[in-house]
């Protein structure tokens, strides 16, 4: 038995110092080890990150079991041991799950709230460092796409959660939970063959025992009131998340999320069937008087007229839910017809505006949308998805082919609680969730109509036009123009070509209830 492993054996307390005394500079042939919660995250509590799996999985009734089981797993964690409480979040979790669902929610989901909570002192060091290892109670199948494709981990080291049948049983596989003694002993069996790591990071006493096989260690002592590492300093940016929920679901959140979302549901419905139902100019108002607020920029073009020939206006908008259309017309007082790539039977039903479906066929497009802009006015999103972040994805250049009539109107929202978009779930419940908000907002600006020497008559070819048009609108939202498509974010996220597949409302609704079982 060698001096560490009696060391470890016997318990010491072993003390390090804090993290900024860590140098960063001339670590490029380092080996870094981490902890992960309290350690490379600044918050210490992995419980949001379980609570987001349990809703996006097993919605709001796995949610409130999870929110039930957690004083438990709390009373376990701080008076019998920090592998029992997790085992009971784990188990909370994911029992009864497919395993290919955690992962898409992993890596889809998670990333995005586990980069809002990046801590920069750890980060200036593990960033540093020519090998990343990062060693962690969490389960493997939770953290491993965020590590590795986002933060450059070369070896990610987490619990290993018990499968049967692609079906997580709650349980984890031997030696367990990955704290105290199995965290040293995981570490030397991954490093047996190779020397320890250069650099130990961690944030509690169940860190010492590994941290003591590495060259150096550090301990990163608890800071709220830190910042986190800024979204433009990160290795690669999220341009793509998924998930339905806005906000991090600290045990707060998580609670107020399963009172509010029967109320909001109900709200959803009333929002809903107003649009539905009321004639176009009141709709502002009734929104308004409903808590759905509508801003308006920019000075808009008049209707067509029809009896001097005169074609319709194209309204080219950035597309931020599928209820751009809607709020475009609401802002105008008056229906105008969309053309949509995708979109679900029921949004189609309950649309209080006409939506007509493209093809995907180019030349049967474009006779279609030349028609529709002989009986008036227009509205398309050719950027062809939706995209949360601040970030414009490519335009189609298809529109710019068809008139020059073009008037680009730049569309922002703002939602506290829920996403009004899904790339994984099911697009007939987008309204339902935008609506769902307490108060959701929406900015519609009108920017100036495209001068006719911009124009494709004008000897601009389509791909000028559109990109043009892009910036315009970029600059005016300030965000970031890419070159990333509809089938870019879709094989991201959800693995397909973004084509939706219809399912039965009494399905959906079932599951925003949690009714639903995979």
């Amino acid at each position: 038995m060698t001096i560490i492993d009696q060391e470890i054996n016997s318990n010491t307390s072993f003390s390090f110092p804090p993290i900024e005394k860590c140098a960063s500079i001339g670590r490029e042939r380092d080996t870094v080890v981490a902890d992960m919660d309290g350690t490379l995250l600044r918050g210490r509590s992995s419980f949001p990150y379980f609570a987001l799996v349990a809703f996006e999985v097993g919605g709001i009734l796995r949610l409130l079991f999870l929110l039930i089981a957690s004083p438990l797993a709390g009373f376990l964690y701080y008076y019998v041991s920090e592998s029992a409480g997790i085992q009971v979040l784990i188990f909370a979790t994911f029992a009864g799950m497919k395993v290919s669902d955690i992962e898409s929610v992993a890596r889809a989901v998670l990333p995005k709230f586990y980069s809002g909570d990046l801590h920069p002192e750890t980060w200036r060091v593990f960033s540093s460092c020519g090998m990343r290892c990062v060693l962690t109670a969490n389960p493997r199948v939770m953290v491993e796409a965020f590590l590795k494709d986002y933060l450059g981990a070369d070896m990610v080291i987490g619990t290993e959660i018990d499968v049967y049948k692609g079906r997580a049983t709650g349980f984890v596989k031997n030696p367990g939970v990955l704290v105290g003694k199995n965290k040293a002993d995981a570490l030397k069996k991954n490093f047996k063959d190779t020397e320890m790591p250069d650099v130990g990071l961690g944030d509690r006493k169940t860190d010492n025992l590994f941290m003591k096989l590495c060259k150096e260690s550090y301990m990163v002592p608890p800071n709220p009131k830190l910042s986190p590492v800024s979204h433009d300093k990160l290795p690669k940016p999220i341009v793509f998340h998924d998930g339905r929920l806005v906000q991090k679901p600290t045990p707060f959140m998580a609670l107020l999320t399963v009172l509010w979302i029967p109320v909001g549901f109900l709200l959803a419905c009333l929002r809903i069937t107003a649009g539905a139902l009321l004639p176009m100019p009141l709709l502002y108002y009734a929104f308004w008087a409903l808590g759905v607020r509508i801003y308006i920029k920019g000075t808009p073009p008049p209707p067509a007229q029809k009896s001097t020939g005169q074609t319709g206006v194209l309204f080219i908008c950035s597309h931020r839910t599928l209820l751009d259309p809607i709020f475009l017309s609401t802002a105008l007082g008056r229906p105008i017809p969309a053309v949509t790539y995708s979109l679900s039977r029921l949004s189609e039903v309950i649309s209080p505006i006409k939506t007509v479906r493209l093809s995907r066929n180019r030349a049967t497009d474009s006779s279609m949308i030349k028609k529709l802009l002989q009986e008036g006015n227009l509205v398309i999103c050719p950027e062809g998805t939706t995209c949360r972040e601040p970030f414009l994805l490519r335009f189609s250049a298809l529109f710019a082919e068809l008139t020059d009539e073009l008037v680009p109107v730049a569309m922002a929202n703002k939602m506290s609680m829920f996403h009004g978009t899904t790339a994984r779930g099911w697009k007939g419940m987008d309204p339902f969730y935008f609506f769902m908000n307490p108060s959701p907002a929406y900015e519609v600006t009108f920017l100036n109509k495209l001068p006719y020497e911009l124009t494709c008559s004008a000897g601009k070819s389509s791909h000028e036009v559109a990109n043009y048009i892009q910036r315009m609108i970029s600059v005016s939202l300030s965000y970031e123009c890419t070159s990333f498509t509809r089938k870019d974010k879709y094989r991201v996220l959800a693995g397909n070509d973004g084509t939706v597949v219809e399912k039965p409302i009494r399905l959906a609704a079932n599951k925003i209830m949690g009714c639903y079982r995979n």
